[in-house]
């Protein structure tokens, strides 16, 4: 997992719930890194894992829950460092509609050892869009976060439902309908 997501996730963690809680699932989470992460290395997924476990047991909240406040935050973050990215569109529905085509083939070039999510679009209008999540990570709520703020990007709102197509989150329909 690339470390700008590592980076992220600890800034959102000392924004939300302070440096104190950072410093202690750092320290509980027993990490080959010991924490130390660079927005261009690369870390093991299970490091991502052990951190928001034990921020969970800290904060008593639903790792979900978690997943999705900090997807709702890298959109920002990742706006900053990579705003090509972003500018080369007018509408939420687009930007969506070209993650896979244009979004991921633009991290690729940045980060060849990326291992990125797959989104199969299976309708679009100008105002909807439905597609199916796939990564063996299972982190389907950082991107329902991601898609969220997307829309509040572009100074809209959309009605997100997902249904679960593998009990473990590796698969997901998003039935995305924007209304504002």
């Amino acid at each position: 997992m690339k470390g700008i997501v590592f980076t992220e996730f600890l800034e959102m963690v000392e924004a939300k719930f302070g440096l104190e809680v950072v410093d202690s699932i750092i320290e509980k989470s027993d990490l080959p890194s010991e924490g130390i992460y660079t927005s261009v290395g690369t870390y093991s997924f299970n490091e991502m894992v052990s951190l928001i476990t034990h921020l969970s047991d800290e904060v008593k909240a639903p790792m979900g829950d978690l997943i999705y406040a900090f997807g709702l935050y890298l959109f920002n973050g990742l706006g900053k460092s990579h705003p090509e990215v972003i500018v080369n569109y007018n509408n939420p529905i687009d930007l969506l509609y070209a993650i896979e085509d244009h979004i991921h083939v633009h991290v690729k070039k940045l980060y060849p050892d990326a291992e990125l999510p797959k989104f199969k679009i299976l309708e679009k209008t100008d105002s909807s869009i439905s597609m199916i999540y796939s990564s063996s990570r299972g982190l389907y709520r950082l991107a329902h976060g991601l898609i969220e703020k997307t829309f509040e990007h572009f100074n809209g709102k959309a009605k997100i439902t997902f249904e679960l197509l593998k009990e473990d989150g590796t698969e997901v329909k998003f039935d995305i309908i924007q209304n504002g």
